[in-house]
């Protein structure tokens, strides 16, 4: 199968950090009418999803991203943080995927105990190898199917879950499975809707729909996929000549860490929110182009609104998506959700 090309934007602020994940193209991902397909309850499909075993696949991957907010203020603090993708599985753990961010493409073999990434934009290999039964090291980024499938299990409790129809996707059947976060909930966020292959259960697409439109604010999905054995030289890598390769034991840890440097997830579900600190010289006033002098803070002002708390004193910045607040001291925090819940995830100065 032939990946296919197509025009993709993302909007992704420099701050979102950690494990890169997957989003989805510009075009509608369904077509035709809407299959015929047998009853099943919400909890039956989300149970699916939650236990079904990643089959071997060939699938491709591309964005459509107008969060306007760093990837990993989504609910659970996933990361999809990338352009286009193409993903391999042979069905017994091993997997390829190749990412393209910009003019960069990275490469991630999992096979076995050992997993490669590979940077064409500096040329550097990074060999980790796992601990037996361990999950993929911190930095590695996850097929579409498995950030969907975080996204479930990380907002379920908290989210009112349905099954409003079918869909095609990539060619193929679906239920469409909708989580709506409950009353108690401080998100923006109308609902997240999952298409579950009706065959396989894997998460074909995944959307996240905020109020006054239609439209996914974000989408995830495969645009061709196909359910076929793969070849065991598909998860084989040798760095290309010249690569600087360097080389690292894996922890026991089964989870992926919350935290990556100063960057963190607080809260959980639905309320997740990323806070961290920007570079220490971020905000100061420094020459630009064509010796222009440029002053981060005064573009903050132009596009956000000043803010107090007990967190001191900054800039708001709005979306339809949520929202991101920087202090004057450099601290950030951004998420799905509303001013207070960014307050009280910075806390006292």
């Amino acid at each position: 199968m032939q990946p296919k090309t197509k025009a993709l934007t993302a909007a992704v602020t420099g701050s979102a950090v950690g494990i890169a994940g997957l989003a989805w193209l510009a075009m509608p991902a369904s077509a035709g009418e809407a299959p015929q397909l047998p009853s099943i309850s919400a909890e039956e499909l989300v149970q699916s999803v939650l236990t079904t075993k990643t089959p071997a696949l060939d699938g491709t991957v591309a964005v459509n991203n107008n969060l306007g907010l760093p990837v990993t203020s989504l609910p659970g603090g996933i990361n999809l943080n990338i352009d286009a993708a193409h993903v391999y599985n042979d069905g017994n753990g091993n997997s390829k995927l190749t990412i393209q961010q910009g003019n960069a493409d990275t490469t991630v073999v999992h096979n076995g105990t050992t997993v490669w990434t590979y940077s064409s934009k500096d040329n550097t290999a990074n060999k980790s190898t796992l601990q037996p039964q361990a999950r993929q090291p911190e930095g590695v980024p996850s097929d579409p199917a498995a950030a969907a499938t975080q996204l479930v299990a990380k907002v379920r409790e908290t989210s009112t879950v349905s099954v409003d129809g079918t869909a095609r996707v990539a060619g193929r059947a679906a239920y469409e499975l909708v989580l709506t976060p409950k009353p108690t909930e401080h998100t923006v966020l109308r609902e997240v809707r999952i298409a579950v292959d009706a065959e396989k259960r894997v998460p074909l697409r995944l959307a996240v729909m905020t109020y006054g439109t239609a439209d996914p604010a974000l989408q995830v999905a495969f645009s061709d996929i196909e359910f076929t054995s793969q070849p065991a030289s598909e998860f084989q890598f040798t760095p290309p000549q010249g690569a600087k390769v360097t080389e690292k034991q894996a922890g026991p840890q089964q989870q992926r860490p919350e935290n990556t440097g100063d960057v963190k997830v607080v809260g959980d579900g639905w309320d997740s929110v990323v806070t961290g600190t920007v570079p220490s010289d971020a905000l100061a006033p420094k020459q630009g182009q064509q010796g222009r002098n440029v002053d981060p803070k005064a573009l903050l002002s132009q596009f956000g609104k000043p803010v107090t708390g007990p967190y001191g004193s900054g800039y708001l910045i709005t979306t339809k998506a949520g929202s991101a607040l920087i202090t004057n001291d450099g601290r950030f925090a951004a998420g799905a959700v509303t001013e207070q819940v960014l307050a009280d995830a910075l806390g006292a100065k």
